[in-house]
């Protein structure tokens, strides 16, 4: 003892500088875990005018006020618990400093513009992570299946088998849901402004956006009478053009005693073009096969027609993101979002029939969706 205390006599700088380390190491990491502690707070979390929206929102959500009197504030869902991702999240958070002195969401109407972006930024994040911060208070393992609703239980335990997260089925379970169509509206509107500047020339290959009428013979005016019409999402080669009218190639399979209708595949029911009965005695046939699975006899033809200029686009994986963003809308908001490939092409007229009534699209929007699923079903090229 005397010949350390000698040492630290003849060594004093080396002993306090020790000291003061050790001292500025306590105080430092206690700052920063209290300062850690303060930023999860929800007084802390709601204390900047941009969180007023959700905030508000919170406040009527369940995690806010419920029977059993249990708060779950912001921090429990968006921050982790664990050091390691909690340190991660918080680094990450910088960002959105850089987005308060910008402005970016400071009124309502930038947030309400922002919504659907903010609400994907989480919806991911949850998805990559297994809704780590849900399970934080809620586990398979400790639920009573018994004391919950029989379509409840038998749900949640269909999500256990399949490997779903709980963000697939409860988004929206403490804010507002953003309006979903904005992001297939915003490419549907660009696709069309594209398509408005098109010039198209013999040899180009082309899809329409929509459902459009088609002459056999060069029209008037669009106003003429159609001899049939093509669907949205079919693939016409242009022949050539005359002013705003161009003479273009269509091409399908027709099912014996169904000819006035033009399909994508032989058996499978994919509309490419509605014929009207003149143009049903234009169709060039190539060849003729029988499907060995129902004995039906199929033929492989095309036609040669006159289409208005509007409405075609050239950009397919423009045209592909449409699908893709409309799917993700109208089918992955309630529950997880099926593979397209889960079911067979004429398998998913059925699926979106029964679903129709869920969703909010126009006939147009949604004779759309299902010719884009089908086109990627087990059976036309979709991955299970």
């Amino acid at each position: 003892m005397w010949k350390l205390l000698d040492l630290v006599r003849r060594n004093r700088t080396l002993a306090v500088v020790g000291i003061a380390g050790m001292t500025v190491g306590v105080v430092g990491w206690t700052g920063f875990n209290a300062t850690m502690d303060v930023t999860n707070s929800l007084w802390f979390c709601t204390s900047c005018h941009e969180m007023s929206v959700p905030f508000e929102e919170y406040k009527k959500s369940i995690h806010y006020s419920n029977p059993a009197g249990v708060r779950a504030i912001c921090s429990d869902c968006h921050v982790p618990k664990d050091w390691s991702h909690k340190l991660v999240r918080k680094i990450q958070a910088t960002n959105e400093l850089w987005h308060k002195l910008r402005g970016t969401i400071d009124t309502p109407e930038k947030y309400e513009a922002h919504r659907l972006e903010l609400a994907r930024h989480v919806w991911d994040g949850m998805k990559q992570t297994d809704s780590r911060e849900c399970r934080n208070c809620h586990s398979y393992d400790a639920m009573d299946f018994e004391h919950q609703k029989p379509k409840a239980a038998e749900q949640m335990r269909k999500g256990l088998e399949e490997g779903q997260t709980c963000i697939d089925c409860h988004k929206g379970i403490a804010h507002k849901l953003p309006d979903m169509s904005t992001g297939y509206k915003a490419i549907h509107d660009e696709l069309a402004a594209a398509g408005a500047t098109l010039s198209p020339k013999a040899g180009d290959r082309l899809l329409t956006l929509a459902t459009k009428g088609f002459w056999l013979s060069k029209p008037a005016s669009e106003s003429t009478s159609v001899d049939g019409r093509l669907l949205a999402a079919s693939r016409v080669e242009v022949l050539g053009r005359d002013g705003d009218f161009l003479q273009i190639r269509v091409g399908g399979w027709q099912q014996e005693g169904a000819e006035r209708m033009f399909y994508t595949l032989q058996g499978k029911r994919i509309f490419v073009a509605a014929l009207g009965n003149d143009a049903v005695e234009k169709v060039v046939r190539s060849r003729t096969m029988t499907d060995p699975d129902t004995d039906q006899k199929w033929s492989e033809g095309a036609l040669t027609v006159w289409t208005a200029k509007s409405g075609l686009v050239a950009d397919e994986a423009k045209l592909e993101a449409y699908g893709s963003e409309m799917y993700n809308a109208a089918c992955g908001l309630c529950h997880a979002l099926p593979p397209t490939g889960h079911y067979l092409a004429n398998q998913w007229i059925g699926v979106l029939n029964a679903m129709k009534r869920f969703v909010s699209l126009d006939d147009e929007q949604y004779r759309f969706l299902q010719k884009w699923v089908q086109l990627r079903a087990r059976d036309t090229g979709g991955k299970h």
